[in-house]
C-alpha cells in the first residue's frame, strides 16, 4: 500500500537538511556569544532520528506512489515544526509545548504570527532561527529540497504534485529537479538583492539578512517587536521592502522567463499578474484616499499647509502601499498599525488577506490564479445565458482550463470557505487564555486570526494586529491556528486527504 521504507528514507535525508539549518544556527549563536546551547541538541536529534531513516530506507524502492507523496509532505511540515520547536523551548524563549509549537509552525509555513511578545531580548541565534524556518519553508520544505533527492535515488515527480497543489503547474524544464534548481536560483536571487538594497539603505547587517529572509519568504517574522516606523523610520527602507514583498509576490516562472530569460513582454501579459497588480493598485488608492482625508481633516489653509498636504499624501500612499503589499503576499510586515486605520478600510484589508498573490510564489492564500478561473468562468455563464448553444471555453494565457481543473477549483474554494468558518467557531469557542488580563475575545476577532492563519498572513485584525503578539491566546486556540497554518500552506487538499478512508485502503 505504502513504500514505508523510501517515505522513512525521504524524510531521513530532509531531517539532514533541518540539522544543516539549526547548526548554522548555533554558529550564529556562537559568532555572537550569545545563546547556541539550546541548538545542541535539536541537532543531534535531527541528525541519529535522519541517520536512522537513511539507514532503514537503504534498499527502498525509488518508486514513489501518489500517496506516499502527499504523507510525506505533511509528515515532513509536522515533523519539521516538532524538532524546530525545541530551541524555542530550551532556550526559555517560550514557556510551553503549545506556545513553542504555534511558533515553528508559524515560521515553517511562512505565517509570520508570533506568541513572543518582546524579540528585541531575544538571542541572535533564536531571531535567526525564526528567520531561517521562513525562508526554508517559503518555497517549500519538499520542494526546496527536490533538486537533491534524485542524487540519492528519490523520485521526485509525486514529490512536487503533493506539495504545489495549485491549479496550474509550469515548468521551466522537463524536469522537476531541473525546474526547482531554477526557482531555487531565483529566490536566492531576490534574497540576496533584497539583504544588499536594505543593508545599502541603512539597516545595519544582521536586520538585513534576516528581513530580506522573511520577505521573500513573504513570513513576516521580525527582529524588532515595533513597527518598522518606530524602528527605522526610513522611507528607502519601506519602498524597498515594498517592491521585494510585491517581487516575492509574483510567479518565479513568470520571472524567470520574463527577466533571465529576456522575455519582458511575457511579464505584462500575463493574466494572473495582472489580476495581482489591478487588486494592489486598487486597494492602495482606495485606502491612500481615504487617509488622507483623514489625516488632513482640520488643517487650516495656508502656503504652508500645501507642503504639509503633499507629506501627508505620500505617507498615506507609502503607508498603504506598504499594508497593501504585505497583507495581500501574506508577508504581515508592517510599517504602521493599520488597526488604527478608519473602519472601513477593514473589509478590503481583511479581502487582500483572503486574495493572496500569485501561484508559482512563496505567498499564500487563495491566489490570483483562482480568481481569474473564477471571473472567467463567470463571465462564461452570463454569455450562457444568452447563448445557450455556444461552446465557450475557458483560457488563461492561452491555456484552456479543463473541466477537471474547474471542479477542482470550486471544491477548493468550498473547502477554503469551510474551514475559515470552521476554525473561527472553534477559535471563538477557546478565546484567549484564562489568565490573560486581556478578556475580550469576539467572532470579530477569531474570524480576523482565522483568515490570517488560513491565509499565512501573520498579523490579524484588532488587538492581534501587528501592535501585539497572539500569546495570550489560550493552548488549544494556538494548536488550532496551527492546523490552520499548516492546512493553508499546503492549499487543503494534501492535508485534508489524508482523513479520507479511500486514502487508507490498499487499492
Amino acid at each position: 500500500m505504502f513504500n514505508w521504507k523510501l517515505i522513512i528514507r525521504v524524510i531521513g535525508i530532509l531531517l539532514f537538511v533541518e540539522a544543516g539549518l539549526m547548526a548554522l544556527c548555533m554558529g550564529v549563536g556562537i559568532f555572537y556569544d550569545d545563546c547556541y546551547l539550546p541548538f545542541v541538541w535539536p541537532t543531534a536529534i535531527a541528525v541519529v532520528l535522519g541517520t536512522a531513516g537513511v539507514v532503514y530506507g537503504r534498499d527502498a524502492s525509488s518508486s514513489m506512489g501518489r500517496k506516499d507523496g502527499y504523507l510525506v509532505v505533511t509528515m515532513v511540515w509536522l515533523i519539521f515544526t516538532l524538532i524546530g520547536m525545541l530551541p524555542f523551548l530550551f532556550s526559555g524563549s517560550l514557556p510551553d509545548v503549545a506556545s513553542a509549537f504555534f511558533e515553528a509552525m508559524s515560521g515553517f509555513t511562512s505565517t509570520g504570527a508570533t506568541v513572543i511578545d518582546n524579540c528585541d531580548i531575544q538571542p541572535r541565534s533564536i531571531l535567526f532561527w525564526r528567520s531561517l524556518s521562513q525562508w526554508i519553508g517559503g518555497v517549500g520544505i519538499v520542494f526546496f529540497t527536490i533538486a537533491i533527492l534524485p542524487a540519492f535515488g528519490v523520485g521526485e515527480v509525486k514529490l512536487f504534485a503533493a506539495e504545489s497543489t495549485g491549479p496550474l503547474h509550469n515548468k521551466v524544464h522537463p524536469r522537476i529537479s531541473v525546474t526547482a534548481k531554477w526557482i531555487g536560483f531565483v529566490y536566492l536571487l531576490l534574497t540576496m538583492l533584497c539583504m544588499a538594497s536594505l543593508f545599502l539603505c541603512g539597516m545595519n547587517l544582521f536586520d538585513a539578512i534576516n528581513y530580506s529572509m522573511v520577505s521573500i519568504a513573504t513570513g513576516g517574522y521580525g527582529t524588532h517587536s515595533a513597527v518598522l516606523q518606530e524602528v527605522y523610520n526610513s522611507k528607502a527602507i519601506e519602498y524597498m521592502l515594498i517592491f521585494f514583498m510585491f517581487m516575492a509576490g509574483v510567479n518565479y516562472t513568470l520571472i524567470y522567463y520574463s527577466i533571465l530569460k529576456g522575455k519582458v513582454g511575457r511579464f505584462f501579459r500575463d493574466a494572473e499578474l495582472r489580476c495581482y497588480l489591478i487588486i494592489v493598485v486598487g486597494i492602495t488608492l482606495v485606502c491612500t484616499n481615504s487617509l488622507f482625508w483623514t489625516r488632513i481633516d482640520g488643517l487650516p489653509f495656508s502656503f504652508d499647509s500645501v507642503f504639509t498636504s503633499l507629506d501627508i499624501l505620500e505617507q498615506s500612499f507609502r503607508d498603504s502601499a506598504f499594508t497593501v503589499v504585505s497583507l495581500q503576499t501574506t508577508t504581515g510586515l508592517a510599517n504602521c498599525d493599520y488597526t488604527d486605520w478608519p473602519v472601513q478600510l477593514m473589509p478590503p484589508l481583511l479581502f487582500v488577506m483572503f486574495a493572496g498573490a500569485c501561484s508559482g510564489s512563496s505567498t499564500g492564500g487563495f491566489k490570483c490564479i483562482r480568481w481569474s478561473i473564477l471571473f472567467r468562468v463567470a463571465r462564461n455563464n452570463f454569455k450562457k445565458i444568452l447563448h445557450p448553444r455556444a461552446i465557450l471555453p475557458i483560457r488563461v494565457n492561452g491555456q484552456v482550463i479543463s473541466h477537471e481543473v474547474v471542479q477542482t477549483l470550486l471544491a477548493f474554494c468550498a473547502l477554503f470557505v469551510g474551514a475559515l468558518l470552521l476554525g473561527s467557531f472553534v477559535l471563538a469557542l477557546h478565546g484567549v487564555s484564562p489568565t490573560s488580563p486581556h478578556q475580550q475575545f469576539d467572532y470579530y476577532d477569531a474570524l480576523g486570526i482565522a483568515m490570517s492563519s488560513l491565509s499565512n498572513v501573520g498579523p490579524g485584525m484588532g488587538y492581534y494586529g501587528p501592535e501585539h503578539s497572539w500569546a495570550i491566546l489560550s493552548p488549544v486556540a494556538k494548536l488550532v491556528c496551527s492546523g490552520l497554518m499548516l492546512v493553508g500552506r499546503l492549499e487543503i487538499f494534501p492535508v485534508l486527504i489524508l482523513f479520507t478512508r479511500s486514502f487508507w485502503k490498499k487499492s
